[in-house]
């Protein structure tokens, strides 16, 4: 269980982008969980079911702990059970439909697509670094890959010619994600004049290195998004998957099917794709008042 939660917290902080003390608060509250099952024999994650949650959780409540702090060990626990259940490590998530009272889920983070161009047009493609940046971020917005899968490519992942990547996902679950043609022709650019001059190994097959000629890294994706960012002026915060969220987002806005996003992003449970409908649904109700001469109008 202690592995699995160092690897819970380091997705936390290096794919989601979490702030240090939001992290530091997980580990508190997965900590004491962990106390709890090994104070009954749990030892590993296999062990954690529907029961050892509930006697957790009542636990908390009869030690006079406040609903608002039960809540918050429940919003950690859920997290870390469908972080087990999407890594393929637990078959079926013991959390599911528990409530937790108190507690509004947040929605991610999303940018509009003035927000988009103005991040992608940053990096300059003179040089090696430049090329591989904007080809990055093009192809992240272009396919919603998960940061993990798309540090993870290598060069017969991908086909510039038919246009589409070949990406390995959570529980290691292939799948093809069209590419389109603007990510097509600067994943090219930096195939033919970018790539070779990062690296001189011919035996290196990551797609996309870092300056040492070496695959790159969650960390060095995420400081390499959050220093476009702030040159695009973009004030609210990032993370790394919010190229993969606004990807989502925008193809709703624009009419594509849910089970389509839900293939493209690689979500086994449809219900998490769903949460982007709601954020679709907020913008189409921002727009119509904005749009409609009698949506908002003092009648009093």
């Amino acid at each position: 269980m202690e592995k699995q939660i160092k690897n819970f917290l380091n997705y936390l902080a290096v794919e989601r982008g979490l702030a240090a003390n939001t992290v530091v608060s997980y580990q508190f509250d997965l900590k004491q969980f962990q106390g709890f099952c090994t104070g009954r024999k749990i030892a590993g994650v296999a062990g954690i079911d529907r029961s050892v949650i509930l006697n957790y959780l009542l636990e908390l409540k009869k030690s006079g702990r406040s609903p608002a702090t039960v809540s918050r060990h429940m919003a950690a626990l859920k997290a870390f059970c469908r972080f087990l259940v999407e890594e393929g490590v637990i078959p079926r998530d013991p959390t599911a439909n528990l409530e937790s009272p108190g507690v509004k889920k947040k929605l991610p983070g999303v940018l509009d697509r003035e927000e988009v161009e103005n991040l992608l047009e940053q990096p300059r493609a003179g040089n090696p670094s430049g090329l591989r940046d904007r080809a990055m971020l093009e192809l992240m917005y272009a396919t919603g890959m998960r940061v993990s899968e798309l540090i993870s490519l290598d060069l017969e992942h991908v086909d510039c010619e038919q246009g589409y990547v070949r990406c390995m996902g959570k529980g290691s679950k292939e799948r093809i994600i069209p590419v389109g043609s603007v990510a097509k022709y600067y994943l090219a650019e930096y195939l033919r004049r970018g790539r070779a001059k990062i690296t001189a190994n011919r035996a290196e097959n990551a797609l996309f290195l870092n300056m040492r000629g070496k695959r790159l890294t969650r960390q060095g994706f995420w400081k390499i998004i959050k220093k476009y960012a702030l040159k695009a002026g973009i004030t609210r915060e990032i993370t790394p998957h919010t190229l993969r969220h606004s990807f989502a987002t925008h193809l709703l806005e624009n009419g594509a099917d849910l089970r389509s996003v839900q293939e493209m992003l690689g979500h086994a449970d449809i219900a998490t794709t769903q949460i982007y409908t709601h954020l679709t649904d907020t913008r189409l109700r921002e727009t119509y008042n904005k749009s409609h001469p009698r949506a908002v109008k003092n009648i009093w």
